[in-house]
C-alpha cells in the first residue's frame, strides 16, 4: 500500500508536485507559489492545455523548473460542488501519473483536513496493484513512487480521519486481493483460512465445515458442492462493537470457481468465474474495515463457500435438495447455484443472530449487466427505508446502486410441479426472479440483496480503481454502517 504521511504546506524543491484545482480557481496557496518559483509555467501549462480545473481535466508539466521534476494537476470542478468523492477521484487520477516519480507531494492546502484525508484515500486506493504470480516484470515496469506526502494546513484533523480510512482501504485491499487469486490457490478451505487470520483486529471467527454444514441440514449448499474435490465451509464473522443492541447482518455468496456443474458453462469467458466469490470477498473486506476502524456497531458478516465442478457426484438438473429452512428446491439448472448457496445461509443468519436488517452481495446473474451494465449493482429489497440508505451510501462511496422491481408476479414463477420452489425460471427478468428466490429465505426479515455481477470486476482503469477486482460493495456498506447504525 502507497505510504501516507501527511505535512504543512510547503512548496517541495524536488520530486513531484500534484495540485487539486476547483474551476475558475485563482492562482493562491501552493498552486501559486509553484507557479512564481518556476516563472510562471504552471499558468502557462494550464493556458496551453486549455485547463481550467473542470471535474475530469488533468495535465502535466514536465521539468517545470525550481527543482521539481513535474507538476500535475486534476479537476475538482465548481468549487460549490466539491465532493469528497471527487478529491478521491481527482487524487487518484493524480497518483496514476505520479507512479515513475521516486518523490511526491499533493497539495491539499485548503482544503479541510477531512478532505486531505480523502486526497489520501483515493491515491491509495488507485495504487494497488496485484503483483503475486509475476516473476519477469520489466525495471520500468514498476512504480517507483511508493510514499506520498499530502501537505494541508489542518495535518492533525486530516491525520485523525485517515487513521479511520486507512481500515477502509486495508478491507478493500484484502478483498481485492481474495477476488484477484486464481481458484487453484483459493478454494473454499484456503478462503476460510485467510480470514480467520483477521481475528488479530478483533473479530469472532466461527468456520463450518462438511460435517458441521451436514448435522445443520444445509442441503441447499451442500448440493451445490457435491461435484467438487475441495469441501465447502460457511464463515461466520462477529464484531462487537456496539451496546446490547441486535447486529446487522451481511451475507457473501462464495462460489470460488464456477463451471455451472453439469449445466457447464461456455468455455469462453469461463476463466473470469474465479471472481464468483466476489460477494463473500466483499463481506470480508467490509468486517475487516469494521474492526479496523472500531465501528461503534455490533456486525456479523456469513459467507457461504463453494466451488461448483461437474463430475460424478456433481448435483444433476431435476434434482430436489432440502434447505435449511426446511423448504424444498428443484434444481433445474445448476448454474443457478448461488442462490443455493445464499438460501441456508440467509435463514441461518436470521434465525441465529435476528438481526436489524440483512444484506446479501452477490454476482448472482449475467441478467444483472444486460440490464445495469457495469455503472450500476442491481438493488432488490423488501424494505423502503433500507433502500433509501444504501441509495444514499452508493451515491456517495461512488459504488451505485439501482433499485430494481420486485412483487408477487415475479414469485409466482418460481411454482415448481414436484417441489416447493424451482431455482430458475425462464430468462426474462430473470435478475428479479432470482430475488424473489432469495426473498423466500428472510421470513420477512428488513434485507436487501445487491447483485454485483456487472461491477466486481473492471475491465479497464478507472480514478480509484486499477482494471481488475474492484471490491465493490466494502465502501457502500461501511458508509451505510457510519452514517446510519453506529451507536
Amino acid at each position: 500500500m502507497l505510504e501516507i504521511t501527511f505535512a504543512d504546506p510547503a512548496l517541495p524543491t524536488s520530486g513531484a508536485l500534484a495540485l487539486l484545482v476547483a474551476e475558475g480557481a485563482g492562482t493562491s496557496g501552493l498552486w501559486g507559489a509553484a507557479d512564481e518559483a518556476t516563472g510562471g509555467a504552471v499558468t502557462r501549462a494550464f493556458a496551453a492545455a486549455e485547463f481550467t480545473g473542470k471535474d475530469g481535466q488533468s495535465v502535466t508539466i514536465l521539468a517545470p523548473g525550481a527543482g521539481l521534476t513535474r507538476i500535475v494537476a486534476a479537476g475538482l470542478g465548481k468549487e460549490a460542488e466539491i465532493t469528497d468523492r471527487k478529491i478521491e477521484e481527482a487524487a487518484g487520477t493524480l497518483a496514476a501519473a505520479l507512479t515513475r516519480e521516486k518523490v511526491a507531494a499533493l497539495a491539499a492546502d485548503g482544503h479541510a483536513g477531512g478532505k486531505a484525508a480523502a486526497a489520501a484515500m483515493g491515491a491509495v486506493l488507485r495504487s494497488y496493484r496485484f503483483d503475486t504470480y509475476r516473476t519477469k516484470q520489466k525495471p520500468e515496469d514498476l512504480p517507483k513512487l511508493a510514499a506520498l506526502t499530502i501537505l494541508t494546513g489542518e495535518r492533525k484533523a486530516a491525520e485523525a480521519e485517515w487513521a479511520k480510512l486507512k481500515a477502509v482501504a486495508d478491507g478493500v485491499f484484502f478483498t481485492r486481493d481474495l477476488v484477484s487469486e486464481p481458484a487453484n490457490i483459493l478454494y473454499p478451505a484456503e478462503m476460510a483460512s485467510r480470514i480467520e487470520k483477521l481475528a488479530g483486529l478483533g473479530l469472532k471467527i466461527e468456520v463450518f465445515g462438511q460435517a458441521e454444514l451436514e448435522a445443520l441440514g444445509f442441503g441447499s449448499l451442500l448440493g451445490v458442492s457435491m461435484g467438487s474435490a475441495q469441501p465447502p465451509r460457511m464463515v461466520v464473522m462477529q464484531w462487537q462493537g456496539g451496546g446490547a443492541e441486535k447486529p446487522v447482518a451481511f451475507i457473501g455468496k462464495g462460489v470460488t470457481f464456477d463451471t455451472g456443474g453439469i449445466s457447464i458453462k461456455p468455455a469462453g469467458g469461463m476463466e473470469d468465474m474465479k471472481w464468483d466469490m466476489a460477494g463473500a470477498g466483499a463481506v470480508v473486506g467490509l468486517m475487516a474495515a469494521l474492526a479496523g476502524r472500531k465501528a461503534k456497531v455490533n456486525a456479523v458478516g456469513l459467507v457461504g463457500l463453494v466451488e461448483n465442478m461437474p463430475s460424478g457426484t456433481a448435483q444433476r438438473p431435476g434434482d430436489v435438495v432440502k434447505s435449511y429452512s426446511g423448504q424444498t428446491i428443484e434444481v433445474l439448472n445448476t448454474d443457478a447455484e448461488g442462490r443455493l448457496v445464499l438460501a441456508d445461509v440467509l435463514w441461518y443468519a436470521q434465525q441465529k443472530f435476528d438481526p436489524r436488517f440483512m444484506v446479501d452481495m452477490a454476482t448472482l446473474t449475467g441478467a444483472i449487466i444486460v440490464a445495469l451494465g457495469h455503472e450500476h449493482a442491481g438493488m432488490f429489497t423488501n424494505d423502503d427505508d433500507l433502500a433509501q440508505k444504501l441509495l444514499a451510501a452508493g451515491t456517495a462511496s461512488g459504488e451505485k446502486l439501482w433499485r430494481m422491481p420486485m412483487g408477487r408476479e415475479y414469485d409466482k414463477q418460481l411454482k415448481s410441479d414436484i417441489a416447493d420452489m424451482k431455482n430458475i425460471t425462464g430468462r426474462p427478468g430473470s435478475s428479479i426472479t432470482a430475488a424473489a428466490f432469495l426473498a423466500r429465505f428472510v421470513n420477512e426479515k428488513p434485507w436487501a440483496h445487491l447483485d454485483i455481477a456487472g461491477t466486481a470486476w473492471s475491465s479497464k482503469d478507472s480514478a480509484t480503481i486499477p482494471k481488475g477486482a474492484t471490491a465493490f460493495g466494502v465502501r457502500l456498506l461501511d458508509r451505510l454502517v457510519a452514517e446510519h447504525f453506529e451507536s
